[in-house]
C-alpha cells in the first residue's frame, strides 16, 4: 500500500468495523479530487478487490469483497501519469529503475510507463518508488474482516522478521494478544514450519550433494529469489530443492490440521502476496497483509500491542527457524541440522549467502559458470533478508538485531529437539526421518518448479 493512502485506508477500515461502510464510501467518491473511476481504482484496490466503477458502485464493492476471488495480479499501475517523474543516472523512471525484472517500459506514444504482465513477478519493489502514488498493491484486509464477521476460523501466521517491527517493548505473546483482539482466532509463529523445512532441506542436500561439483540452491522463503530462478536462471532448476516457502508450508499444515481454518500471512513482503496466488500452491494462504499494513489497521481501530497484557503460549519455534529473517538465517538452520542428522556430510558443507536483487542476479550468474566456491546457496532478494523487505517497519540493521534476539532467546535450539514438532509431524503422518524421503508423505511440503 503506497503511505499516500494511509489516512483513505484507515477511514475505509475502521468504517467496514464499525458498519457503516456504505455511507463512508459514498462520502468519499462524492468528494473525490480525481475522476470517480479512478478514485474507485484506488479504493477497490484498499479493499483488495478488482472491479469496474458504475453507479451500482456501494453493491458491486461488498458483493466482491463477500465472494473474495482469487485475483493473481497484485500489483497495478494507474493509467495515467500526470505529474512529471525525474529520470535517475541511467535515463530510467523511478519505478523503471525499482523494477529487477525490466518489466517497467516507457510508452512513447501515449506518453506513459507500463507494467508487462508477462515479465512482472508482483515483488512490488515499484510501489514505493513511485512518488505520485500511481502504483498500488492490493490489501486484504477487509476481506480478511468480512471472515471475521462471519464467525470464521482466522489464523494470523507471522513471518518470523515481525520481531521488534512493532516496538522494543512488544513481545510476540503481546502480539497474539493483539491480533486476538483485532478478531483473530490465533496467531501463530511461521517459523515452527521453518522449523519442518530445516529438516527437509537437510535431507535433501544429503541426498543432492555427493561430490565437489554438486550444487544445491534452497527455495526456501524469497518469491523475488525463486521468481528469479523460474524466469531467467532455468538452467539451475534441477538444482533447486523442492521444498515449499514456510509460508505455504504453514499454511497447508494449519489446514491439514483444522480442514476449516482459514491462514492469513502477515509479513514485511508484497511478493507474498502473488505467491499465494501461485497457480500450484494457490489455497494454502488465503490472505496476506505487510507489516505496515497492519500497523495502519492497529491505528485505525486503536489497538496498542504495547499495552496488551499478552497471551503465553508453549515455545514450539526453534532458534534457527526464527533465524530465517535474515540473510544468512536459513544456512545456519539448515547446517545446524545437517551437522546432527550428517555429520560426515556436514564437514562438506559449505554455504554462499546473498541478498538485495545486485547480488542475488550476480551470484545466480557465477552458479551458471561454475564459479561458485559453495555446495549450497541462499538468496534473498531484499537487503538483509526479510528483516529488510519493502513493508517493514523498523530500519533493516535494527529488524536483524530484534530478530537475532527472539531467536537466541528460544530455548529449543535444533527443531530435532522439540517435542511440539514431533506432535505437528505425527498429525501429518511424518513419524520418522525416513518418511521425509518418501514422495507422498513430503507433498504437503512440496511444489514443482
Amino acid at each position: 500500500m503506497n503511505s499516500k493512502y494511509n489516512d483513505l485506508f484507515d477511514e475505509l477500515v475502521k468504517s467496514y468495523y464499525e458498519g457503516n461502510f456504505d455511507e463512508t464510501l459514498s462520502s468519499i467518491m462524492v468528494c473525490h479530487e480525481k475522476s470517480p473511476q479512478e478514485t474507485f481504482e484506488i479504493i477497490t484496490s484498499l479493499c483488495g478487490v478488482n472491479i469496474k466503477f458504475d453507479n451500482n458502485y456501494i453493491y458491486n464493492i461488498k458483493k466482491a469483497i463477500t465472494n473474495y476471488a482469487v485475483n493473481k495480479r497484485i500489483v497495478k499501475k494507474l493509467e495515467d501519469c500526470s505529474a512529471n517523474c525525474s529520470k535517475d543516472g541511467n535515463e530510467k523512471f523511478k519505478c523503471e529503475a525499482a523494477c529487477p525484472f525490466n518489466a517497467i517500459s516507457y510508452d512513447s506514444k501515449k506518453k506513459n510507463t507500463y507494467i508487462d504482465s508477462n515479465l512482472c513477478v508482483n515483488c512490488g519493489l515499484c510501489v514505493d518508488s513511485c512518488p505520485n502514488g500511481r502504483i498500488l498493491d492490493k490489501v486484504e484486509f477487509i476481506p480478511v474482516m468480512n471472515l471475521i464477521h462471519d464467525s470464521k476460523t482466522v489464523i494470523a501466521a507471522v513471518a518470523p522478521a515481525i520481531a521488534g517491527q512493532f516496538g522494543d517493548d512488544v513481545t510476540l505473546d503481546m502480539l497474539r494478544a493483539a491480533f486476538i483482539k483485532l478478531g483473530f482466532t490465533d496467531m501463530i509463529e511461521v517459523a515452527f514450519a521453518a522449523d519442518i523445512l530445516s529438516i527437509k532441506e537437510a535431507v535433501e542436500f544429503d541426498k543432492h550433494v555427493n561430490g565437489p561439483k554438486d550444487l544445491m540452491i534452497t527455495s526456501c522463503c524469497c518469491p523475488i529469489w525463486v521468481g528469479m530462478l523460474k524466469k531467467v536462471y532455468t538452467e539451475l532448476v534441477p538444482d533447486l530443492s523442492p521444498s515449499v516457502s514456510p509460508m505455504i508450508a504453514a499454511g497447508r499444515i494449519i489446514k491439514k490440521l483444522n480442514k476449516d481454518a482459514k491462514v492469513v500471512f502477515v509479513g514485511p513482503c508484497i511478493a507474498k502476496k502473488a505467491e499465494a496466488k501461485e497457480k500450484d500452491i494457490a489455497g494454502a494462504i488465503d490472505f496476506v497483509l505487510t507489516f505496515q499494513e497492519l500497523d495502519e489497521i492497529f491505528k485505525a481501530l486503536n489497538i496498542e500491542p504495547n499495552k496488551m497484557k499478552g497471551i503465553p503460549s508453549i515455545e514450539y519455534a526453534s532458534r534457527g527457524g526464527r533465524l530465517y529473517a535474515r540473510s544468512g538465517g536459513v544456512s545456519i538452520a539448515i547446517s545446524e541440522v545437517i551437522e546432527e542428522l550428517y555429520p560426515e556430510k556436514f564437514k562438506h558443507f559449505k554455504s554462499a549467502q546473498v541478498s538485495d536483487v545486485k547480488d542475488c542476479k550476480e551470484m545466480l550468474e557465477n552458479a551458471l559458470q561454475g564459479k561458485i566456491d559453495a555446495n549450497f546457496i541462499e538468496g534473498m532478494g531484499c537487503p538483509g533478508g526479510c528483516v529488510g523487505g519493502p513493508k517493514r517497519i523498523i530500519p533493516t540493521d535494527k529488524g536483524k538485531i530484534c530478530v537475532d534476539n527472539t531467536a537466541y532467546d528460544s530455548p529449543i535450539k535444533v527443531p530435532l529437539h522439540s517435542d511440539v514438532l514431533d506432535d505437528v509431524l505425527n498429525n501429518i503422518n511424518i513419524t520418522s526421518l525416513e518418511d521425509f524421503k518418501d514422495e507422498e508423505k513430503v507433498s504437503i511440503l512440496e511444489r514443482t518448479f
